[in-house]
């Protein structure tokens, strides 16, 4: 499985931004896909996740009611809405199936 990322980029507080992550490979092996973040000086926490079938979500406290994941065609997307300060960080797109898939990461910026 390979997953890239893109997407991200500079937004003033307040405004939105939807990356999206690409899957190829044993795509039919992941049962979940999602989002993570690592702001500088931080451990990478779990923004978001999604079930296979896309039943189910998860969200990080932090951006309950801000964040939506969702996922089609071989994508998972996370829409960002009312973005804050605090959401800069570099956002990596992850994959559970036999393993733990990772993407490059895409850079988001929050500026006030």
């Amino acid at each position: 499985v390979q997953l890239q990322a893109s997407g991200g980029g500079l937004v003033q507080a307040g405004g939105s931004l939807r990356p999206s992550c690409a899957a190829t490979g044993s795509i039919f092996s992941l049962y979940a896909m999602g989002w993570y973040r690592q702001a500088p000086g931080k451990q990478r926490e779990l923004v978001a996740s999604i079930t296979g079938a896309g039943t189910r979500t998860n969200y990080a406290d932090s951006v309950k009611g801000r964040f939506t994941i969702s996922r089609g065609n071989a994508r998972v997307y996370l829409q960002m809405n009312s973005l804050k300060l605090e959401d800069t960080a570099v956002y990596y797109c992850w994959g559970a199936g036999t393993g733990n898939y990772w993407g490059q990461g895409t850079q988001v910026t929050v500026s006030s």
